[in-house]
């Protein structure tokens, strides 16, 4: 697995586990009602679009927690360029199990395979740049650890996983904490009484708060938000280097390219895993 400190044998397994029971209950009763126990069979992953394959090792754990005696023959990698024709991988053993595995396996690895193409793609108009692709926390609940561990097979970054592991002080935090300085001010306060260390992104909205920021300091990154790419210019400038920066809101494969023309070191785009289109999957017996 790719180095992400949330993709642990425990975490995946829960997701499996808690993803089976919603789709199995108390049976397959269509797999139950019409296959023999002992019956055993083959399929193959078809891949029927273009794209970057992604859930391939997710498959293997699936595959594995519903019948360990399946066995799949892997063809194709995580990361993989597919095309139309293209077979991922082939599995045999146990029809039942084949059958109560499949709609999970192609869930998973037709949603992960969208996000990882996307990725790649808008990775791809950020050549020449030093800007890096982050995701958001605009996940599909209960599905993040697949969508972000897509994103990462599509050549992203992750951003935080969740509200635990990092700290980012967006528009309503300031707002609510009474101004930029009130806010950072009242978050180390927090961390020493706490006694955690985590980084501090902080949102900015106006050239003025950039300002506000750079007088408060203490923190690790700052954002710009829905800034036209002027603006980033400018603020790219005004910061000088002192902190690393990151464009967000509204960013488009139409405007990426733009946007990592002002300098920033990222740009975070919630469309990575809330507006993707499924890629064609199918699992077929053979």
């Amino acid at each position: 697995m790719q180095n992400a400190p949330y993709l642990t044998s425990e975490a995946l397994t829960t997701f499996i586990r808690t993803a089976l029971a919603e789709d199995i209950g108390d049976g397959d009763h269509s797999t139950l009602a019409s296959i023999p126990a002992e019956a055993r069979n083959r399929a193959h992953l078809l891949v029927k679009g273009e794209g970057v394959l992604a859930g391939v090792a997710l498959a293997h754990l699936i595959f594995r927690e519903v019948d360990a005696n399946l066995r799949v023959e892997q063809r194709l990698a995580d990361g993989a360029r597919v095309q139309h024709g293209d077979i991922a991988f082939t599995v045999e053993g146990r029809s039942r199990s084949i059958l109560t595995a499949e709609r999970l396996v192609l869930n998973c690895m037709q949603r992960m395979s969208a996000i990882a193409t996307y990725t790649a793609h808008l990775t791809g108009l950020l050549a020449g740049t030093k800007a890096k692709l982050l995701d958001t926390r605009k996940t599909t609940p209960n599905f993040r650890i697949c969508e972000k561990w897509a994103v990462l097979i599509g050549g992203g970054v992750n951003h935080r996983y969740g509200l635990f592991d990092g700290i980012i002080l967006k528009d309503n935090h300031v707002d609510y904490a009474g101004g930029i300085r009130a806010a950072i001010e009242a978050t180390h306060a927090y961390l020493a009484a706490t006694g955690r260390q985590l980084p501090i992104v902080v949102e900015t909205r106006t050239l003025a708060e950039v300002q506000q920021v750079l007088y408060t300091g203490g923190i690790t990154r700052i954002m710009l938000d829905n800034m036209a790419p002027a603006q980033l210019r400018e603020a790219v400038a005004l910061i000088a280097g002192r902190f690393p920066t990151e464009a967000s809101g509204g960013i488009t494969e139409q405007t990426i390219a733009e946007v990592a023309g002002t300098g920033v070191d990222f740009i975070s785009v919630g469309a990575l895993t809330h507006s993707v289109k499924s890629l064609d999957l199918s699992l077929k017996a053979y």
